[in-house]
Parts: C-alpha cells; structure tokens; sequence
C-alpha cells in the first residue's frame, strides 16, 4: 500500500475535478509548486496509482445506441482458475472487437470459492442482451473452458448509475462532464 502525501493528495483532488488540468493550473489550485507537481503526477501515473480514460455514455442519456443494461455474473466451475481466465482474456481475438461492443465493463471475481465474470453488458433491448450473451459471449468462454464450464448465470437490469470510481455521481455533482465546481474538496475521496 502506497500512504499518499499532503500535496499528492491536492494533485489527486484536482485531476479529480478535471483530468485534463495542466500542472500549471493544478499549482494555482493547489498551491504546490509546478515542478512539483509534474514529478508527482509522472510518478503516480508510472506507479499505475493514476490513470485516465474518456467514459461514453451510450444509454439514453448519451448517444442513445443502447436502451438497457444488464449486470451478468457467470460462475465457474471449480478447476478453472483465475489464471486462466486472463491469460483467456489475453489471447480471445473477439475481446479486441466483438466483446468491446457489447461489454461495458467487466471484472473477475470470486462466489464461493469459484471463479467468476461479473459484466455489464449493453444493448437494444432486453431480448438484444440475452441474444448477445447467449449467441456470443457464453460460446466463446465454452470454447475457452469447456461445454460444462459454466455452473451459473445470473442476470440484473441496470436503471440508473448513481455512483462512478468513489467521487463522480452523475445525478449529483457531474456536468458537462467534469465534478461540479462548488462540490467540496473534503467530499472527494482519495485515501
């Protein structure tokens, strides 16, 4: 575990705020050096502490391309081991393009002792999802790790997001993408 400092802190909360901030601009807000600033963020960006990334929305809201979501947990049997699912990850060709279209998100975990994938997984519809998760996701992990590699699949739909990566809550303190100005520095959580 990495303790962060005083002033990484102030970095943190500022690139919270507005990723695309300058060192300049996060000196002023913050009060610490520029040069200090720029040795910080390069070293919390190479120790993998900060990282950036555009988020779509592709639900109603946003571009309008998919009208659901649906959370899915797919449970192992046991014999698979977290291992291979990355190194399945590392070399499916359709995670590059196929599974990029339909997962949002997706995460390896652990129900009771056995491996699993829990994924939000977009759609036209519900019958689109269930179309796409049946038809090309559960194949190709079958493919993977076997016909009867899957115990269980359950799915929940998606309404609304309420919270994203601890401090951005759309309904709350985000517009036009960024926290909101008066949203309070001592309410973005760091460490």
């Amino acid at each position: 575990m990495k303790h962060l400092d005083d002033q990484e802190q102030r970095i943190i909360r500022a690139l919270i705020r507005n990723p695309r901030s300058s060192d300049n601009r996060i000196s002023t807000l913050t009060g610490v050096p520029v040069r200090t600033v720029s040795r910080k963020r390069v070293r919390l960006e190479q120790e993998g502490i900060l990282s950036y990334y555009a988020s779509v929305d592709m639900q109603a809201k946003g571009t309008g391309r998919f009208s659901t979501q649906h959370m899915l947990t797919i449970k192992f049997k046991l014999g698979i081991t977290h291992s291979q699912i990355v190194q399945e990850i590392r070399h499916e060709p359709n995670v590059a393009d196929v599974f990029s279209e339909l997962i949002r998100d997706s995460y390896i975990a652990e129900i009771e002792g056995h491996i699993a994938l829990v994924m939000v997984v977009e759609g036209e519809s519900d019958s689109d999802v269930a179309e796409n998760v049946q038809g090309k996701i559960i194949p190709s992990l079958q493919k993977n790790h076997g016909e009867d590699s899957i115990l269980e699949l359950k799915t929940i739909r998606l309404l609304d997001p309420i919270r994203r990566l601890h401090n951005y809550l759309p309904m709350v303190n985000m517009k036009e993408g960024f926290v909101v100005e008066n949203w309070p520095d001592d309410a973005i959580f760091v460490e």
